[in-house]
């Protein structure tokens, strides 16, 4: 925990990952690039989960019988869609795992709240499609949306990469104006504060917090707090800091199918 609250201006700092990350547009054109790759080789199936249309998923499967993972993608819940991230299916594939990778609808469009109803409306199509809650991982806001289906019971194990789970942090800050989040909603949303699944709870009781060793000072802490709280309460938490990568190269293990990082997906969904 910090011993001092910082000011507006660092939480502004400590927040901006792209200001932070001066060659962001070339890593994300990456991401770009990769996931047009990922699904020509591999077509995915299109599931939609609700009636809007940002509403669904691409779903990369692995084979009749695979557990099934369910990716999250960031954006501060505000940017992006599922089309960036296809590129991490292939890795999950070639280990006999499928990959269901979810758009969701963004802020200021929507509540952050509305947002949280539409993943729990994802991962249980995925169930009632399976019979199995699906292992869930997010990145950045996803990593916030992973955290809070596992608390719900809707996920066999989950996997917070730079996740964000006390919101209050960013109220003060420029990515609150689109949320439009006042404090007693911030801390409502956040799962830090949600009920930390144990044994006597349904779904899943693990939870990775990782991060880049390389992010910002508040992002690691947001991650160890994270894992420190909820192993306190029961459940099985592990912090890693991932040596030399920051808050977009995090992800670029994932493209790679004998990373230790794709590794432990791969066991948590089969667990």
């Amino acid at each position: 925990m910090t011993d001092k609250p910082l000011s507006d201006e660092a939480l502004e700092t400590q927040y901006n990952n792209r200001a932070a990350v001066p060659e962001h547009p070339a890593l994300m054109a990456a991401w770009k690039a990769d996931a047009q790759s990922a699904r020509a080789a591999h077509p995915p199936t299109l599931l939609r989960y609700g009636p809007g249309e940002r509403e669904v998923m691409d779903l990369f499967e692995a084979g009749p019988d695979a557990p099934i993972a369910l990716f999250i993608h960031g954006g501060y819940w505000q940017a992006l869609d599922k089309d960036w991230f296809s590129g991490i299916a292939p890795a999950l594939v070639a280990n006999g795992v499928s990959l269901a990778v979810a758009s969701y609808d963004l802020c200021p469009g929507v509540r952050l709240g509305r947002i949280v109803g539409q993943l729990r409306d994802a991962a249980d199509l995925l169930r009632e499609r399976t019979g199995a809650r699906p292992m869930v991982f997010g990145h950045s806001a996803g990593g916030h949306l992973a955290a809070c289906l596992l608390s719900e019971g809707r996920a066999s194990a989950a996997m917070a990469i730079s996740g964000v789970f006390d919101l209050e942090s960013l109220v003060p800050t420029s990515i609150n104006v689109a949320l439009g989040l006042d404090r007693m909603e911030a801390r409502a949303l956040s799962p830090i504060h949600w009920p930390a699944p144990n044994g006597g709870a349904p779904g899943g009781t693990v939870l990775d917090c990782i991060v880049g060793a390389e992010e910002t000072a508040e992002f690691v802490r947001q991650s160890r707090d994270m894992a420190t709280t909820w192993g306190a309460r029961g459940a099985q938490t592990r912090f890693e800091a991932l040596p030399r990568l920051n808050h977009f190269t995090v992800l670029t293990p994932l493209t790679d199918p004998d990373s230790p990082l794709v590794r432990r997906i791969v066991e948590l969904a089969r667990a």
